[in-house]
This record gives C-alpha cells, sequence and structure tokens, in this order.
C-alpha cells in the first residue's frame, strides 16, 4: 500500500459530510481519506492537492474529483481558478506519507544511506545537502533549535561547519557520523528524528505554507463548515491549536465588550483526538497523530 490514512474514521466523521457539499483534501497523499470521502458523497464535489509527484499518480479517476499538483499554500487561487468556493470542509493530513519514508533516494529516512533531498516537490531547488553546504552557522542553529527543538543546536552547528570544510555532507549517511557524538544513549533514533524533522520542515517550508492554508482557510469555508487538521509534531499542533481556538496564530485571545472570545471557528474537539493503541500497533505512523476539528460560525 503506498500509505495507510491515519484516524481515517475520525477524520472523515469531523468533516460532517453533506451528500452534495464541496470539499478539499489538501494532503492527497496515497488517497486514502478522499476515497472515503467520495463514497459519502452522492453527488458534491471534491478536490485534492499534492506537490509530490508520486503521490499524483494515485489520481482518482471519478468525475467529481479534481487533483490539483499544487502545494496547498495556493489552494485559496486554485479554488477560485475552479470555481468551487465557499467549501463546505476541509481536511488537512499533515507531515510525511509512509511511502516518502520508504523510498530510499528521497532521503527522507536516515534507515537508508541515500541522497540528502528530502524534497516534496522535487522541482524545488532546495535539498537538505544544500542547506548543510550553504547555510552559515548561525541559521543551520536556528534551523535545528526552532524546527528539531534540539536545545545544542548551536554545537550541532559548529561541528557540522567544520566538518563540511574537509567533505561535503550529500547523504544521510555522512550525516549520521558526523552527528554520532550527539546520540543520546539509546536515544539514536529519537535525536536523528529531530534532526531530520528539522530539515524536511526548511527544505519544504512547511511551518509558512501551513500557516497560509490555516489564515486562508477563514475564507475559504461557508459558515458551518468544517476545519479538520491531522498533525504529528507539537509545532503543526500549536499553530493548529492556537489558531482554531483564537483565530489566529499567536494564540492571543481577543474578546468583545461582553467578555466573548472573537474568533471565526467553534471548536468541536477541545482537545486533540489520538489514535487507538491497535491503530498505533498497526501503522507506527499514528504513533504521534492529534486530530483537531473546527468549525466556522
Amino acid at each position: 500500500m503506498y500509505h495507510t490514512p491515519v484516524l481515517l474514521h475520525e477524520s472523515i466523521n469531523g468533516l460532517d459530510l453533506k451528500e452534495n457539499g464541496t470539499y478539499v483534501d489538501v494532503t492527497f497523499g496515497g488517497g486514502g481519506h478522499s476515497k472515503e470521502i467520495l463514497k459519502q458523497l452522492k453527488g458534491g464535489r471534491l478536490l485534492g492537492f499534492d506537490q509530490d509527484e508520486d503521490a499524483q499518480k494515485n489520481v482518482i479517476s471519478d468525475s467529481r474529483f479534481q487533483l490539483i499538483p499544487q502545494n496547498f499554500k495556493y489552494a485559496k487561487n486554485f479554488l477560485q481558478l475552479y470555481h468551487a468556493l465557499p467549501i463546505d470542509g476541509l481536511l488537512a493530513d499533515l507531515g510525511v506519507s509512509s511511502h516518502q519514508f520508504d523510498v530510499a533516494e528521497r532521503g527522507f529516512s536516515f534507515r537508508f544511506d541515500a541522497p540528502l533531498d528530502l524534497r516534496m516537490d522535487v522541482k524545488n531547488s532546495l535539498t537538505a545537502a544544500s542547506i548543510l553546504s550553504n547555510y552559515d552557522e548561525n541559521q543551520l542553529a536556528d534551523m535545528f533549535y526552532n524546527y528539531g527543538e534540539l536545545h545544542n543546536s548551536r554545537k550541532i552547528a559548529n561541528v557540522l561547519v567544520k566538518a563540511r570544510t574537509e567533505k561535503p555532507i550529500q547523504t544521510t549517511g555522512d550525516l549520521k557520523q558526523i552527528l554520532t557524538s550527539f546520540f543520546p544513549k539509546n536515544q539514536e533514533h529519537k535525536f536523528l528524528s529531530m534532526v531530520f524533522q528539522a530539515l524536511r520542515i526548511e527544505v519544504n517550508q512547511e511551518m509558512e505554507a501551513l500557516k497560509i492554508l490555516l489564515q486562508q482557510s477563514v475564507d475559504m469555508l461557508k459558515t458551518g463548515g468544517r476545519l479538520v487538521v491531522i498533525s504529528y509534531h507539537s509545532l503543526e499542533d500549536r499553530l493548529v491549536k492556537n489558531f482554531m481556538k483564537t483565530g489566529n496564530l499567536n494564540g492571543e485571545v481577543v474578546k468583545d465588550f461582553y467578555g466573548n472570545i472573537q474568533t471565526p471557528f467553534r471548536l468541536i474537539t477541545r482537545k486533540a483526538i489520538v489514535p487507538s493503541d491497535a491503530e498505533i500497533a498497526e501503522n507506527n505512523r499514528a504513533r504521534s497523530a492529534k486530530l483537531r476539528i473546527a468549525e466556522k460560525i
């Protein structure tokens, strides 16, 4: 299977599907969520977004479905182009697909010795290798601290800058060898996950794209429309939680004269929905997943 969708039924239920509604799956991937949405539409319309060429090969043959091969930060513009606004629901399953992790040459996984690529859109020129070659020490340190939440980011950056003067850092194996001394005892996997997360977020500008999507969702959704987001790390989840609760990315609560919070959304989930133990056992990617749902008011 290309990709096993996480929290499938919970997220589809969260959309509160209308048989003739218009919906958007901004992270099409293997099409698992999209196929489930189409099962529950009698008429209606579904538009999917995915910038990954591998995902685009999974296009669904259905007159009600349109796949748009673009980053979801452009969703509003393309939905206008396709006369699809306003929409009844938007689903985002963030992060990396299991397929991307499993294809060695994409460089998403440190399980393989492969080129340091990590691009979701292979047409982009920026790769993890080019970041490690060209960013200065402060830029590298900030990236590992902000996106990997690594508190020894300055030491890591210093070691990488020194290492690249002797030999280019081109593969996942090169990077792992240089960082061996930083591996915490029995926590090598966790440390490398944080390093690769930071690189992946920077390569694909994931946080900026998510911010744009959340801000545009207010204009895209109808009153009563649902915003459904699955996140996989605290950086994503914090943005989603703040935006759904307050209508802004900083989580700053703004109240009216009567003390009512001024926000365009009503929370459907007060706390994040997490996968069951059974789902985690079957799909390791589900381990860190959090689902949040809000309705536009």
